[in-house]
């Protein structure tokens, strides 16, 4: 169905029953529980389920002591798509979707339906702690945001530019930024650090502080863009941001928290 590959059954009937493992496969069919659980697949996955031939099979001839269903039988009677029936040279036997597959395989063996009742016992411990994180590190984005916003100034700790920094133009709006922020191009950190270079950029190697406030001033300088705001008057203006930034976080438990969830 669609792009899902159907698993065989007929394959997995071979660990009982080598010589004849279609027998095993109607033996399932046959049960009062397989018939339900099929049954409600279709009618969950098949908008052209034969419903009133489901109905008829399952009033009138489930009830026997002698009903048997093959997979063929299904098929044709109730225009069943969770299953399949190959006769041919290169593919024979009956195949399902894996819906259906899965509970074949944990009917054939407890051993296998223990384990996929502890793996999905892991996905969901494992798809709860990732809620968790991403709803804790939000929360703490935003108060680390609010108190940008909030707190008063302290001491400086980004660099003030110098008169010369101020009077040149970067062609590359990154470098904008990277002054604003460090003090220096990506070329000058280069410069300074050829060891580290040839591994990554000046980004690469800063502390989580830098990054909070580098994103927030890729954010002002959009506006400020926007704005018209020549280059050299916003490089100012971007580094009196990051200083004000950088003291009002410096010591602020919500970026320590943020370490610490980075680390780990």
């Amino acid at each position: 169905m669609g792009d899902t590959d159907y698993i065989s059954l007929t394959d997995l009937s071979r660990y009982v029953n080598e010589e004849n493992p279609a027998n095993v496969i109607i033996h399932w069919m046959s049960s009062k529980n397989t018939f339900n659980y099929i049954g409600l697949w279709e009618q969950l996955n098949n908008e052209n389920f034969n419903f009133t031939e489901f109905s008829e099979i399952k009033n009138n001839e489930l009830v026997k002591s002698s009903f048997t269903l093959s997979p063929r039988k299904w098929i044709s009677r109730t225009n069943a798509i969770g299953m399949i029936s190959k006769g041919g040279k290169y593919s024979i036997g009956t195949f399902a979707h894996p819906d259906i597959a899965f509970e074949f395989a944990s009917w054939l063996s407890p051993e296998f339906k223990l384990y996929l009742i502890k793996e999905f016992e892991r996905l969901k411990k494992d798809e709860l702690y990732k809620e968790k994180i991403e709803w804790h590190v939000n929360r703490i984005l935003s108060k680390v945001n609010y108190l940008v916003h909030t707190n008063a100034v302290k001491n400086y700790i980004v660099p003030n530019l110098t008169d010369k920094q101020k009077r040149f133009a970067y062609a590359n709006e990154a470098d904008v930024l990277n002054v604003a922020l460090f003090g220096m191009t990506a070329k000058e950190w280069r410069d300074e650090n050829p060891s580290l270079a040839c591994k990554g950029n000046i980004r690469d190697y800063t502390d989580l502080l830098h990054l909070v406030i580098l994103s927030n001033l890729e954010s002002i300088n959009t506006e400020f863009i926007a704005s018209n705001i020549p280059q050299s008057e916003r490089l100012i203006k971007l580094n009196e941001i990051a200083r004000k930034q950088m003291n009002i976080l410096v010591n602020n438990k919500g970026i320590k928290d943020l370490e610490l969830l980075e680390e780990k």
